[in-house]
């Protein structure tokens, strides 16, 4: 069995289709932000950086931690990590189909000659 879950896969996908949650995500990849600070980088509403930090919550992407008065929010990259793996047999056949592409322009590629006058 994979070590990816084709449900998650589906669900991470649905969650990272929305452009706010993806910037949300972003901002969160250097460590705790608070509320505030993603209303005002984020530029919406409260309410609804609210209602994105709820479903990447709930979609296992956030975590959430109080410190006093402050909801702090960062990022737990496990369901990135599936996706990741997920993502892995396609980027091995793009990598392979790749360094075939750049093998065949590296042999068709005429040789190049320094200009005149240029003797480095």
């Amino acid at each position: 069995m994979p070590l990816w879950s084709y449900e998650c896969v589906l669900d991470t996908f649905t969650v990272l289709a929305e452009p706010n949650r993806r910037q949300i995500l972003d901002l969160l990849c250097d460590g705790e932000v608070s509320v505030g600070e993603l209303v005002e980088k984020v530029g919406l509403s409260q309410p609804a950086v609210s209602k994105h930090l709820r479903v990447l919550r709930e979609s296992g992407m956030v975590e959430v931690r109080s410190q006093g008065p402050q909801r702090l929010y960062r990022l737990d990259p496990a369901p990135l990590r599936e996706l990741d793996d997920w993502l892995l047999p396609y980027r091995r056949r793009w990598r392979g189909a790749l360094d075939l592409l750049d093998d065949h322009l590296a042999a068709t590629r005429p040789a190049t000659t320094p200009p005149e006058g240029d003797h480095t």
